[in-house]
Parts: C-alpha cells; structure tokens; sequence
C-alpha cells in the first residue's frame, strides 16, 4: 500500500488538472457564444453582397465557380479546417480520416488551415502543399492568402466541422463554389442593374470579377467560422469530459487516501502495544 503523503501528493495534481479543465471547460463555453454570434453577422453581410451581385444580371447561377486563371491541369485540391491547437477532442481525427477516404495524390493536394490538422498530418506521413494559421474568433480571418493558393485548381473541397449541438459535432464536405450558390438561393432581390441605366467603373466584368472573389472568401471565412463553432463544442465536452474523470479519480484517491491513514495509525499502533508488551515482559524478568 502506498504512502499517505504520496496519495496526498497526486490527489493535489489531481485537483489542479480538475480546476485546470473547469477553466477550459468555461472558456469553451464563452467561444462557442461568441463563435455564433460571428457566423450570424457574416451570414447577413454575404445577403447583402449576393443582393448587389445579383442585381447585376449577370446570371450568377452560371457565372460563379467559372474562373478565368484555372490551371489547364485540372488538379483537385481539398481544403482541410481544423484547429489551430489541440485539446479538442478527436473531431480532427475523424476529420483527417474521412478526407483521406476521397484523397488520392496523384491529382490531388491538400491545403491546411490549423496548426493541429498540420501536425496530424505530417504524423501520418500525408503531404500538404500550404499551412495557414486560423486567428482567434475575435480577431479579423483574412482567408486572401487561401484564396490565392487555391484559386488555380479546378475543384476546390473543402473539409470542415459543423456544430450541431454541444454534444453533437459532424464532418461535412462542400464544393466551395457550390457553397456560394447555396448560400445566395434564399436571399430576395429587388434592383436590378443593367449598363443602359447605370454607369459602372472600370467596368460591369471587373466589378462582378472582383465580388465574386469576395463572396467565395466570404463563404470560406463563414466556412471557417462554423468549424471553429464545431471544435470549441468539441473541446467543451472533451474538458467536461476530463473534468469528470478528474473528479472521479480525485474521489478514489481520497479514499485511499483515508485508508492508507487508517492503516498507518493501526499499523502503528500494533507497533505501539508490541512495544509495550514487550517492556512489561523485561520489567517481570527484571
């Protein structure tokens, strides 16, 4: 049996590894507040850009996903969203797995966002092409530089969490252009604009070029959003989950605790009535 002072020792690592999970458990809890408040303010600012857009008469149903600098190679790249670090539970894992279902090497590259998916990656020995930081949820996501890196492929997918509930989070895959259309079909229009009443500059193609960019980092970003919403879900049940077990061991150590107490006084105690045994004898020998 161990030593009191040993259990007593681990019960207090116990006890701060407890407090430590509560802490994240909490701050989990505001991001995931915070995280949707965002993805709700993004969602009316892309309604208010596909209005202007489509008020163009354009056709922005054709028109989006066409685009002008695709590479001739017809390469497909998936772009994976994870977190920028870890204790978030396995969601990246499984993130990771059913990517590499669809992946093949041969004709398509990977683009990382989040530290956590890099390394896991690079674990498993599966190259990447770009690595780029997610910023936290309060900062500005400036996704120009992924827009840039991708833009030449053919087919962009993107792989990313989305929060269901607190307990459930999920895996979904969209085509990134087929993301813009999707998120334009519920949003009424009203003006419509045509060069015969209008005066656009430089011009109506360059305009429409350069809000279609927009759009497409604006679904990224709200891409970006939803799957930080799903990992900080993830993260708050993988620290409640901690936290209970911490509780739990923090219970089992205590009563071990009292235990080994119990049985060191009656340990010594023993020791204590064989001392005194034995002076009574040497007294009646004396």
């Amino acid at each position: 049996m161990r030593r009191p002072n040993a259990i007593q020792k681990e019960s207090e690592q116990i006890a701060t590894v407890q407090d430590l999970t509560g802490v994240f458990e909490s701050t989990a809890s505001t991001q995931v507040a915070k995280v949707k408040d965002k993805a709700q303010l993004a969602q009316e600012f892309f309604e208010l850009l596909w209005k202007r857009y489509s008020s163009l008469r354009i056709d922005p149903g054709e028109r989006i996903g066409e685009r002008d600098n695709v590479e001739e190679s017809n390469k497909k790249v998936f772009v994976m969203i994870s977190a920028e670090a870890g204790l978030s539970g396995d969601i990246d894992q499984r993130l990771i797995e059913q990517m590499l279902d669809n992946y093949d090497g041969k004709t398509t590259d990977i683009v990382v966002l989040g530290t956590h998916g890099a390394q896991q990656l690079q674990q498993k020995g599966i190259p990447y092409t770009h690595h780029f930081t997610v910023p936290e949820t309060d900062q500005y996501i400036d996704v120009s530089p992924v827009i840039s890196a991708v833009s030449g492929y053919a087919s962009i997918t993107v792989y990313y969490e989305v929060y269901v509930s607190l307990g459930v989070q999920e895996i979904q895959t969209i085509d990134l252009a087929a993301r813009i259309k999707d998120m334009g079909e519920d949003v009424d229009t009203d003006d419509i604009m045509t060069s015969e009443d209008t005066i656009f500059e430089p011009s109506l193609e360059v305009i429409a070029t350069q809000m279609e960019r927009t759009m497409m980092a604006l679904a990224l970003s709200q891409t970006i959003l939803e799957s930080t919403l799903a990992q900080a879900a993830s993260r708050f049940n993988a620290m409640a989950g901690a936290k209970k077990r911490a509780e739990e061991l923090h219970d089992l150590l205590n009563m071990e605790f009292h235990h080994a107490k119990r049985s060191e006084s009656d340990r010594r105690m023993r020791e204590i009535m064989i001392s005194l045994k034995k002076k009574k004898q040497r007294a009646r020998m004396a």
